[in-house]
């Protein structure tokens, strides 16, 4: 039986085989030097040259122009002669005379400059009631507490009021003839109470009159409204009653007006608009 020939190794196209003339090197034994001797590690790959250099050689560039830039405008306004301003339309300011606090100086004289009417008794700045009307309340403070009373959940009532910052509240009442009107005067501690309440209530009073109400011509939607209920009050044992409301805003205060006609005669919506306006001028 005779041995297979040993095939020689096969070559990709284009390598070259050994040379004719390089003799054959000696195959290695378990004992030669070529275990003995480690092999070589191949070297890194060379790594591409960043090209970061550039666009720190432009920024640098460009700060260095806009820093020059800014001291050559400093210099030149430096060197320049100020401009005058125009002259004032009013050369002097009338103020009173400085005085030394006696037995009459009191909180609003020492801060008489930054002091708004609605800073003093809020009951003045009600409407009066008209000529001939017989007053049911005169103008006056409720509490908190009374005031909740007044809707028809107190408890949720009284703590929204005091959620949106409650500071006081005056009303007064008056009626002529089958006519009833009350105004409600509500001041809170800051003008985001008097817009939360309004717009509260702008929803609500809305729901009860049935219909969105009207707007007030030349005052902002959300700072005047009227109504007039769409249906009669009805109410066993009493006459169907007329219902008008109307909301005004100004600041941090919010009024509000009831209008009822006891026997139920028809309202016009412009005299609650004036009725409104009125109140509203006395703000």
């Amino acid at each position: 039986m005779q041995p297979e020939p040993t095939l020689p190794d096969q070559r990709k196209k284009g390598e070259s085989g050994p040379d004719a003339d390089t003799p054959d090197l000696l195959p290695a034994t378990a004992g030669s030097a070529h275990e003995l001797l480690p092999e070589p590690e191949p070297e890194p790959a060379a790594r591409r040259r960043g090209r970061a250099g550039t666009p720190l050689l432009i920024a640098a560039a460009v700060v260095l122009g806009v820093l020059a830039g800014t001291v050559t405008g400093y210099a030149v306004q430096y060197h320049r002669a100020p401009t005058p301003l125009p002259p004032l339309a009013q050369q002097t300011l009338v103020a009173p005379e400085p005085l030394a606090p006696d037995d009459t100086t009191t909180h609003k004289t020492i801060n008489a400059n930054r002091w708004h009417r609605s800073d003093g008794d809020l009951s003045e700045l009600l409407l009066e009631a008209p000529a001939g009307a017989k007053r049911i309340s005169a103008p006056g403070y409720l509490g908190l507490a009374e005031y909740a009373g007044l809707y028809e959940r107190p408890d949720r009532a009284f703590t929204a009021l005091q959620g949106d910052g409650f500071r006081r509240v005056v009303s007064t009442a008056w009626e002529q003839g089958d006519r009833y009107t009350e105004i409600q005067m509500t001041q809170f501690k800051g003008r985001g109470g008097a817009v939360g309440d309004m717009g509260d209530s702008l929803h609500s009073i809305s729901d009860d009159a049935g219909n969105p109400g009207s707007e007030v011509a030349g005052l902002p939607p959300a700072d005047a409204h009227v109504w007039v209920f769409s249906e009669l009050t009805r109410e066993a044992g009493y006459e169907p009653m007329r219902e008008a409301r109307a909301l005004v805003r100004r600041g941090d205060i919010v009024a509000e007006i009831f209008w009822v006609e006891s026997r139920g005669a028809a309202i016009s919506e412009n005299d609650v608009i004036d009725l409104a306006k009125r109140q509203l001028e006395r703000l």
